[in-house]
C-alpha cells in the first residue's frame, strides 16, 4: 500500500467507508436519501466505479472489495472528484450480500472483470457460482440488472450458462450483450482489445415476482 493510499484509509474512511456488520443495512440512512442503488463487487483500483458514479449522480453505489490498496485509491478518487454518492466496504462480498443487503433493495449489481481463477483446480474459487448468482438475483428489485463483464472467454461462457439457468433472471440480449454506454472503457481493457483480447458483457434483469413465483 502506498503512503497516499494509507492516508486515504486513515482520513477519508469516515466520509466514505462502511464497517462490516452482520445485520441488514438501512440504505436510505446510509446515503441520506432514497434513490436507485447499485452494488459493485470487486472494483480494483476504482477507476470505473468513480467514473460511473460521477456520471450518475441520481444513483447511489455501494462498492465492495477486499484489496486494501484499491480501497485507498478509490477513496482518493472519490475525494478528488467530489463524488458523494458512493460508500465503500472492505470485506468479502459474499458475506456482505448474505448478511447486509436486504432482498429487492438494489436496482443493479456490477461485477466487472472478476478473477477467472484460470487453473482448473481453482475453479471452485470463482465468485459467480449458481448459489451466489441466486443470492444476487434475490437482492435485485423487479427490472433490476445484473451486469457482468469479463475478458476470459471460458469464464464468460460459464457465467452465461449460470445466469441463463437462474429462474429469477432474464437475459436482455441474445447471448452476450453490447457494452452499455455507462460502463467506461478502462485503460486495461483498451490495451487488451488492441492485443485482440475479447471482452464479454452479460446483462440480465430480475423477472417480476409473478413470472418467477416459486423460484425464490
Amino acid at each position: 500500500m502506498s503512503p497516499a493510499q494509507q492516508r486515504a484509509l486513515d482520513t477519508l474512511w469516515p466520509a466514505f467507508g462502511l464497517p462490516f456488520a452482520p445485520a441488514p443495512l438501512d440504505l436510505d440512512r446510509v446515503f441520506g436519501r432514497r434513490a436507485p442503488r447499485v452494488l459493485e463487487i470487486g472494483f480494483g483500483m476504482g477507476e470505473t466505479t468513480a467514473a460511473i458514479a460521477l456520471a450518475r449522480p441520481d444513483t447511489d453505489f455501494l462498492a465492495v472489495d477486499v484489496h486494501g490498496p484499491g480501497v485507498g485509491r478509490l477513496l482518493n478518487r472519490l475525494d478528488e472528484g467530489g463524488v458523494s454518492n458512493v460508500r465503500v466496504m472492505k470485506h468479502d462480498a459474499v458475506e456482505v450480500v448474505a448478511l447486509m443487503i436486504p432482498p429487492a433493495s438494489l436496482s443493479g449489481v456490477h461485477v466487472f472483470f472478476p478473477d477467472p481463477w484460470p487453473k482448473k483446480r481453482h475453479h471452485k474459487r470463482r465468485l459467480l457460482t449458481p448459489w451466489f448468482v441466486h443470492e444476487l438475483a434475490r437482492r435485485l428489485s423487479t427490472g433490476g440488472r445484473l451486469h457482468v463483464a469479463t475478458d476470459w472467454e471460458e469464464y464468460a461462457q460459464e457465467v452465461l450458462t449460470t445466469l441463463c439457468a437462474e429462474a429469477l433472471l432474464d437475459n436482455t440480449a441474445d447471448g452476450f450483450a453490447p457494452r452499455p454506454d455507462y460502463r467506461p472503457l478502462t485503460k486495461f481493457e483498451a490495451r487488451g482489445l488492441k492485443l485482440g483480447h475479447g471482452v464479454r458483457d452479460l446483462v440480465f434483469c430480475r423477472r417480476s415476482d409473478a413470472l418467477s413465483a416459486g423460484a425464490g
